[in-house]
Formats: C-alpha cells, structure tokens, sequence
C-alpha cells in the first residue's frame, strides 16, 4: 500500500510526462451535475500543495450546499482519482482530481453527495462489509431534423450492426476514450430504442463506481460533441419508445466472499441476499424519489417499455423492480431496474445501500419471487396478488420520502432539506406550465 506522500510523488511524474498545465478540482451538486474549478499549474510540483491544503470555494452558489450567510467550503482532492482527459487537447492538457468537500474547519461538509456515500459504506464496513456496484446507463446520441425538432441519430433497435446502426463508430471512440481513463469496458451495443445506446463498465466499490458514473457520463458527453453529435442522459427523451435506465446491480462481499451466493439453496441465494432484497422493496417508494429523481424519469416508468412499475422481485424476471440474475459465485447479484441515469450515483448507491441494510437487520422476508410477467396483469390482479405500483410521479416520490426514515437518515438531514425543497420547486415549476398537448386536448373546450 502505497502511502500518501508516494501517491503524490507518482501524480507528479504523470503531470510531467502528460505535460499537464492545468489542474481540474471537481465535486457534484445535490443533483449530480459535475462542477469543477481549473487551476494554472507553473510547475508539476504545485500539485502538492493543493492536495494536501485544498481549495476554498464558494459553497452558496451551488445546488443543496449553503447559503451566502455562511459560503465558505473547501475542496479536498481525492489522491486516487487523479486522471487525465482525453477529451481535451493534448498539448498544454488538463488533469482532475474528484474531490471531497469540507467546511473550512476540515470538517467533512454534511451536504456532499460523495461524502454521504462514504458515511453509509462506513456503516457496512463496521458491520464487516464490502457494497460493490455495476451500473449499466443507458443513453440517446441525438440530432435535429430539417424542422429543428429533436430526433434519435438513428433508427437501430437492440444489438443492430452498420448500416443500421449509425452509433458503432461512436461507441468505439467512446470506449477507447474511456479505457484511456482506466475503465474496464465489459459490453457495448445498440438498445432498444433508435439512437439509444449501452455501454457497461465493470463491478467495483460503490464510491469507486459512482466516482466512475460521474465521469462516464462527462467524457461521454464531451466525446461526442468533439464528434459533431449531442448525448442525452434524460429517463424518456422521445414518446413512444422506450426510455434510458442505469440498473444497479449489487453484491455484498464479507471476508473476500460474496455473502448473496449460497450453493446449497435452489435458488443459489443465501438468506442475506433475500434480505437485502428484502430491504430494497420495502423501501422502494421512497427510494424512487432518489433512483428516478425528475419528472421526466416517471415518463419512463410505464407499462410496456420494459422499465419497472411493480415492487415485485423475480429471478430473471424482467418485469420487477428487483430482478435476480441468473449468475452465481463471485457474480451473484441483485439488480434494482427503476434507477436512470438522470439520479445521483453517489445519493443512489447511499440509499440502496441503507435499505438493504436495514432488511438484514431487521430480516425483512421479500416472500416468493414473482415468475409471471407482470405486466400482463390489471391493477386489480396485481392487487390480489398483494404487489403494489412505485410512483406513479415525482409529487408522489417525494411524499414517499417524507414518511420513509431511513432513507431520510441515510441522506442526512441537510441533504433531505435541500433535496425535497429543490424536488417541490420542481414538481411547482412543472404543474403551473401549459403544454401544446394541453392545447390539442383542451382548447375548443
């Protein structure tokens, strides 16, 4: 293990041999929108000052932070997340750091997204465990017509080749963009839907992997732009199709061992995996709020488009929340389907973590799996069955979360202020618009 001061001495042999000449300090709002502030680097050595003192910022200006009486934060760069950015120019390039953000004490600030993730990954570590996250977004390459509308760049549907596909050359800049930032690329293709793509990276630590959602999402957006195109990471960006997912998928390590699998069940699923499981569906409306966190993402949770409306989990079962997939051993995992990629990974994985927790602590039983396609059932079957809607929309969502402490405590009450706060001055702003279907519908009233 490499001590701090070795890591600093490697990061400024990269700075000289990248010929580095600016330095990024980046962090998220409460949304998960990158920010970031870029410093002139005279010489590769200033690089160490500004890791170990950090940077002063003003706290005020940025979305569920702090208000003017009381501005002043700092930015703590994260010694292991130093990379380059391939998107930008080589010569004179610029480099990052992720950040942690602090009251200017050195106190880590209660209001920082990644900051949060670590408190909840603190409280499985002092219970002996290890939360790995795969993620899998999904996202629109998109262009405009003759008439200035917005449109798919293509019209491919699942894994098409070229011609079709208009998106493969695309995809194949993006990953050899993304390895460049040391992503493990694991599977790329066409989706469902025309100009809709996946690409997956590789399982790791939850605060690795939402550090790498971050990241994923920007050098995706800025690679593409140098390639004349714009990516949309918005949940239902056309009617009619099916909208962008990011799945979660979880495993629960103790001792080196992956503690979902169990070999001697049918199922292959040990008593922890059902109770995680457990946990995710008793907290599931509330949770929507932080895993689908715009009005659009409720566009995208309908019948019919293969994103989950029912809080249901099955093995291999598509049409659930919850879906168990049919790998086992080191891979054995539960995929939560109603995220997209429009949350916060850093906020998402917290909650999807403490939910979890709180169903092995409190044994919550999921009951049987759910093997029949639910979206073949009315309201009223589902009903009998006793499995009942997510969300039907963010006003929803968020009044879940108000009733839901849990996962109310595992944002911390800063967070949960400024979140619902921002949420309702949302869901206001939305309601009092009047929109073109409303004038088809309405107007010869």
């Amino acid at each position: 293990m490499s001590t701090e001061q070795e890591k600093i001495e490697n990061v400024i042999k990269q700075i000289e041999v990248y010929d580095a000449k600016f330095l990024r300090l980046q962090f998220v709002d409460i949304h998960g929108t990158p920010k970031n502030m870029a410093v002139s680097l005279k010489k590769p050595e200033d690089v160490e000052d500004i890791i170990k003192d950090g940077l002063l910022f003003d706290g005020s200006s940025v979305d569920g932070f702090v208000g003017i009486n009381n501005s002043d934060l700092l930015l703590k760069p994260d010694v292991d997340t130093f990379s380059t950015l391939p998107w930008r120019p080589e010569e004179k390039g610029a480099c990052r750091f992720i950040c942690d953000v602090h009251w200017t004490d050195g106190k880590p600030f209660e209001g920082d997204p990644r900051g949060i993730l670590k408190q909840s990954l603190k409280k499985a570590e002092e219970k002996g465990y290890q939360f790995n996250m795969g993620p899998e977004p999904e996202f629109f390459i998109i262009g405009e017509d003759e008439n200035g509308n917005i449109v798919p760049a293509d019209n491919g549907v699942y894994f098409d080749v070229e011609p079709v596909d208009q998106g493969t050359d695309i995809r194949r800049e993006i990953v050899l963009g993304l390895e460049k930032l040391n992503f493990n690329i694991e599977v790329s293709h066409h989706e469902v839907g025309p100009g809709q793509h996946e690409i997956d990276f590789r399982f790791a630590d939850a605060l690795k992997t939402a550090d790498a959602v971050i990241t994923f999402k920007q050098a995706i957006k800025a690679l593409v732009d140098n390639l004349g195109y714009t990516v949309t990471f918005m949940p239902k960006p056309f009617f009619g199709v099916n909208g962008s997912g990011m799945h979660c998928n979880m495993s629960l390590f103790k001792d080196g061992k992956n503690i979902f699998d169990d070999p001697e069940t049918e199922t292959g699923l040990s008593e922890e995996a059902l109770y995680f499981t457990g946990g995710i569906l008793e907290h599931a409306p509330a949770l929507s709020s932080i895993l689908s966190p715009t009005i659009n993402s409720y566009k995208r949770l309908i019948p019919g488009y293969e994103a989950p409306c029912y809080i249901a989990y099955g093995l291999k079962n598509r049409s659930t929340l919850v879906r168990i997939p049919a790998s086992r051993g080191v891979g054995t995992r539960i995929e939560c389907r109603s995220a997209d990629p429009s949350c916060n990974p850093y906020l998402a994985f917290a909650v999807l973590l403490e939910a979890g927790l709180d169903g092995l602590d409190n044994q919550i039983n999921p009951g049987e799996p759910t093997e029949f396609n639910a979206f073949a059932l009315s309201p009223e079957e589902l009903a009998k069955k006793g499995i009942n809607t997510l969300p039907t929309s963010l006003w929803e969502a968020y009044h879940s979360l108000e009733k839901d402490s849990i996962v109310k405590n595992a944002l911390g009450q800063h967070a949960y202020e400024q979140f619902m706060k921002l949420k309702m001055q949302e869901w206001d702003d939305y309601r009092v618009q009047v929109f073109s279907y409303e004038h088809e519908k309405y107007l010869n009233i």
